[in-house]
């Protein structure tokens, strides 16, 4: 249920002056609930490929779709639009002052971190 709100919340995100036509997703977001939210709320494609799970799992509707039909060709396509946020953790270090030169210790800390994707690289160069 966390990842529909977040994945709702990314897509809805979007202007309406600028329909989202297609969404794309990792694994991470596969779920019935996710596709069905982007192709009926959103009228949009979802493309989200089918996790990895057990020979025993049940798997119906789109998620079905796609495990058995993925579109390869447009999901390998995604390194020229994907612009990636994520978190950098770093471990607790020793450092020293600029200033007197004495050592301190640095705390452990996330920063965020930001990646571009080559379609927004392209259109600022």
């Amino acid at each position: 249920m966390e990842r529909l709100r977040q994945l709702a919340g990314f897509a809805c995100r979007s202007p309406s002056t600028y329909p989202v036509g297609c969404v794309l997703a990792d694994a991470e977001f596969d779920s019935e609930r996710n596709h069905t939210f982007c192709r009926e709320q959103l009228k949009a494609d979802s493309i989200i490929p089918a996790k990895r799970g057990k020979n025993t799992w049940k798997i119906h509707g789109v998620r079905a779709q796609m495990r058995a039909d993925f579109p390869r060709a447009k999901y390998a396509r995604r390194s020229l639009i994907e612009t990636v946020f994520s978190v950098a953790k770093r471990k607790a270090s020793t450092g020293r002052n600029p200033r007197t030169g004495e050592p301190m210790s640095i705390k452990a800390s996330s920063q965020p971190k930001f990646k571009a994707g080559k379609g927004l690289k392209d259109a600022v160069n």
